[in-house]
């Protein structure tokens, strides 16, 4: 969802919310983009026609939301109406030598719990108006970067907490469940204890591999192609699921969270996702799911059909 986002109308509200250096005023920035992330929501739910859909709330770090060339700095303090100076020391300040294992994911909800409660907001307000207009709708919020139980617990209470507000609000029912990503190596180590709190997981491997092998997907190019050449490994590992380090995790995952959770939903998503000879670990290894990007699907579909056929269950 972080991708509804961008977009006319929406960067300025982001950027306002980014800026703002107070709760109060981030909330009213906030409240800006609650309609906005509704909207989308009840189009998402109608076209899906009752069937189950998993949100993965806000995930990427705050300053992939603001510009960093000198014209664009200009350009959005001019909208926003502050100074060049104060959206430059902002930039600066969100600035993270790793951002990608830095202030991002459920690290964003437990510092600025507002965020997903505004998500949560949009997502359970388009779920009952649609539901007043006859539609069964099945959210299913997924909290990103999980790597403790006790950031899922404080991430879950924000959703319930608004999804009970709003079902009050609207006097309907709505059936929806609150699960995780399992993409921090420690979430696998520690999966009978976090499926005590998900209702479901989705292994994010693409992260997975990065925090298992060490390994920048943005920057392994540089050396992944002589690791090839030289045998090092067969497969890029962020193409084709390295089975043997990132699939014993996922393995591990699935059986300790299903020894507390036994009907626990378990799938995939990322480029794996649509990889044949991932899709048939993924059928072996008990999950029930890849999510992949849409122009893979039919090979995901036909790798899941010849997974069962060669091992039935």
């Amino acid at each position: 969802t972080e991708h509804m986002f961008f977009g006319e109308g929406r960067i300025a509200a982001v950027r306002e919310m980014i800026l703002s250096s107070d709760k109060e005023s981030r909330e009213r920035a906030l409240a800006k983009l609650l309609p906005m992330q509704r909207q989308d929501f009840y189009e998402i739910f109608k076209v899906m026609q009752g069937l189950p859909v998993t949100i993965r709330l806000l995930d990427p770090p705050l300053h992939e939301f603001l510009p960093h060339e000198d014209a664009a700095i200009a350009q959005a303090a001019k909208d926003l109406g502050v100074s060049v100076e104060q959206v430059r020391a902002r930039v600066e300040e969100l600035k993270e030598l790793n951002p990608m294992l830095g202030h991002r994911g459920c690290r964003l909800g437990i510092t600025y719990p507002e965020i997903y409660a505004m998500q949560a907001r949009a997502i359970f307000e388009a779920a009952a108006q649609l539901a007043k207009e006859g539609l069964k709708v099945v959210p299913e919020v997924m909290i990103p970067l999980v790597g403790t139980v006790r950031e899922l617990e404080a991430m879950k209470a924000v959703c319930v907490e608004v999804a009970e507000a709003v079902m009050k609000e609207q006097g309907v029912k709505i059936e929806y469940s609150v699960g995780t990503m399992i993409e921090v190596p420690r979430a696998a180590l520690v999966a009978d204890k976090i499926a005590r709190e998900a209702e479901f997981f989705s292994f994010g491997t693409n992260d997975l591999t990065q925090m298992t092998f060490g390994y920048s997907r943005d920057d392994a190019g540089t050396f992944l192609g002589s690791y090839l050449d030289q045998g090092i490994l067969e497969k890029d590992p962020f193409q084709t699921l390295d089975q043997e380090g990132v699939g014993q995790l996922v393995e591990m995952g699935v059986e300790r969270g299903r020894s507390t959770r036994p009907d626990l939903k378990v799938g995939i998503c990322g480029e794996h996702g649509g990889d044949p000879a991932s899709v048939k670990f993924c059928h072996k290894a008990g999950l029930d799911y890849v999510s992949c990007s849409p122009y893979r699907v039919p090979i995901a579909r036909l790798a899941a059909a010849q997974a069962n056929i060669e091992n039935p269950r």
